[in-house]
């Protein structure tokens, strides 16, 4: 099969990286994977084997119009009736994040299913906080949802759809993101001479609203413990200012971009997560992959279908620091089997792809 998988970019985030591991996957399922990239961006190293097409220049204003998207829309059309002459007719359409899921949604390809990332209500409560202009250009990329058939990536945002009634899908169905655990497992045991030697917490996650670095140093500054936190995320300057302001600046420790974080998730007593909304949050499961132990908040959606049976104590409320704290010192002082933790049998990459691969039917 030749499935397009249509996105903003290939830079650094969550549903980039979702799509390459699928992209992957398909690719050792003997299928043809081809990337649809709006912008330029791309960071990541990919197999020859994998197909990528910019569609349009990075610095290209038309993009960010809040109106009059008609003519771009056709313009993508007509350069993917292009790719499609020179490469052959794609048996699969995905389409991934706002800007491309407004463009794609006023095209005429078929069969197109668009993957929801993220909590659609969360994104619009948030972006009504940044003002009229942002709101208006977020809840238009999601109305174009409208009458599409829609992939969401946890059961939580699939029911937040189906219960707020904002958009009305043509269908809805729920499918996991997929992990190659085999290759997880191997490149978290590659030796990293940049990874401290003494203990340390780790999160990982972009310098953004939503993730709420501002509950995660105020848990710092709270915890019994004193180990420093490993940062991954791409604005350590804002983030040093940040935490400067709870005086936990001295406990960061943020190295450059990694290409591979598994060998500092599986060196980590544990990773914290401090979200006020994902949609099945990468690093939650990675770090189970990798053995190691996860203290989350309880947000829509995702943390509480990854940790399962006696991992859902490590839930705690949105926004609570002290909550945060209290159960990261309680981590501390246990010994967590992480063996059957129940989420991995659900997002092994096979399993998934052949999933994505049954929407054809």
């Amino acid at each position: 099969m030749r499935v397009a998988i249509a996105i903003d970019r290939l830079s650094k985030g969550g549903a980039p990286k979702v799509m390459l591991s699928l992209a992957n996957e398909l690719l050792t399922l003997g299928h043809e994977p081809h990337f649809l990239l709006i912008s330029e961006e791309n960071i990541y190293n990919l197999p020859k084997e994998i197909n990528v097409h910019y569609l349009f220049k990075s610095n290209d204003k038309r993009l960010n119009r809040l109106f009059n998207l008609d003519k771009v829309a056709n313009e993508l059309n007509e350069k993917i009736a292009k790719i499609e002459s020179e490469v052959g007719q794609f048996d699969l359409f995905l389409s991934n994040l706002d800007k491309t899921n407004l463009l794609m949604s006023r095209t005429s390809v078929k069969p197109l299913f668009f993957v929801i990332h993220a909590s659609v209500e969360e994104e619009l409560k948030r972006h009504a906080m940044l003002g009229p202009l942002k709101y208006v250009k977020k809840i238009r990329s999601k109305l174009a949802l409208n009458g599409h058939h829609l992939i969401t990536v946890s059961k939580g945002i699939e029911e937040e759809i189906r219960t707020k009634g904002r958009i009305k899908p043509a269908s809805i169905t729920t499918i996991y993101n997929p992990f190659d655990i085999e290759d997880i497992v191997s490149k978290s045991l590659e030796p990293n001479p940049e990874i401290p030697s003494g203990e340390y917490w780790i999160h990982i996650g972009r310098f953004v609203q939503q993730k709420r670095h501002d509950i995660l140093f105020a848990s710092l500054s709270k915890m019994e413990n004193n180990l420093p936190i490993v940062l991954l995320c791409h604005k350590p300057k804002q983030a040093r200012k940040l935490a400067r302001k709870y005086g936990v600046e001295d406990r960061l420790i943020i190295p450059e971009f990694q290409y591979n974080p598994y060998p500092w998730i599986r060196a980590a007593k544990g990773m914290l997560l401090s979200s006020d909304f994902e949609g099945l949050p990468t690093v939650l499961i990675e770090s189970l992959i990798c053995g190691t132990p996860v203290v989350s908040t309880d947000c829509p959606h995702g943390p509480k279908e990854i940790l399962l049976d006696n991992l859902a104590e490590y839930l705690v409320p949105r926004r609570d620091p002290e909550k945060l704290a209290q159960k990261a010192d309680l981590l501390l002082s246990r010994t967590i089997d992480l063996t059957d933790c129940g989420i991995e049998s659900k997002v092994a990459s096979e399993v998934v792809a052949k999933q994505y691969l049954g929407l054809m039917d």
